[in-house]
């Protein structure tokens, strides 16, 4: 069942010069989790940070830090990355053969987990990992980069996937991630999303007006 709609910012459009004050302010502002981009120049055609980064970060705020790895092999960084504080791990159904393993690692290293599919892979990727999954993660953009314009055939997919979430009888997160803004945030969640996640839509003009930016999107 659709589940009420909540706001993780991505750090991805923050200001890096003060990242621990973005996000104690976005923390301050109603975010409900803090979503952290993680690319590695392979996989997707951008570097952003590593697991130094989220250690430094974590002592910032008390939500869940949700880590989205956009990395290829992934397995060998799944530990390291759990160390470093992320409470929720997604990989990319993409980034590797033995996806059903993968998650499974995760779940041993006490994480909740998630799988990520890019616009072009289809739902039925998910089929067969719907009893482990805790998220599902619909990338509504190509990933690598912020700033991107939604997608909008992918609106389609997240009506699929809301269906195959309905009929497990599991409690799975259903996340969009890209081009969200005030308009649409609609679109996603009359679709069947619950979880947004935004980064230029969030951290735009100043600190005092993030709070404003996540109300605009719920």
């Amino acid at each position: 069942m659709q589940q009420k709609t909540r706001i993780a910012p991505s750090i991805l459009s923050a200001d890096f010069a003060k990242l621990g004050e973005e996000i104690v302010a976005i923390t301050k502002a109603g975010a409900d989790s803090i979503h952290i981009d993680v690319m590695d120049g392979h996989f997707v055609p951008n570097i952003t940070i590593g697991c130094g980064v989220i250690k430094s970060i974590k002592k910032y705020s008390d939500l869940p830090f949700d880590v989205h790895l956009m990395i290829a092999p992934v397995d060998p960084y799944i530990a390291e990355f759990a160390e470093a504080g992320a409470d929720i791990i997604t990989i990319h159904a993409e980034a590797g053969v033995h996806l059903h393993r993968s998650l499974q690692k995760i779940k041993s290293l006490g994480k909740k987990c998630g799988v990520s599919i890019v616009p072009s892979t289809p739902a039925s990727a998910l089929e067969f990992v719907m009893d482990i999954v805790d998220l599902i993660l619909i990338m509504t953009v190509n990933p690598g980069f912020g700033g991107q314009s939604f997608i909008d055939s992918q609106l389609t997919k997240i009506k699929i996937v809301r269906d195959m979430i309905d009929k497990t009888g599991r409690n799975i997160d259903l996340q969009v991630d890209g081009g969200i803004n005030s308009e649409t945030a609609k679109l996603a969640v009359a679709a069947g999303a619950d979880v947004l996640v935004a980064g230029a839509a969030i951290f735009k003009g100043k600190i005092e007006d993030y709070s404003n930016n996540i109300l605009s999107l719920k």
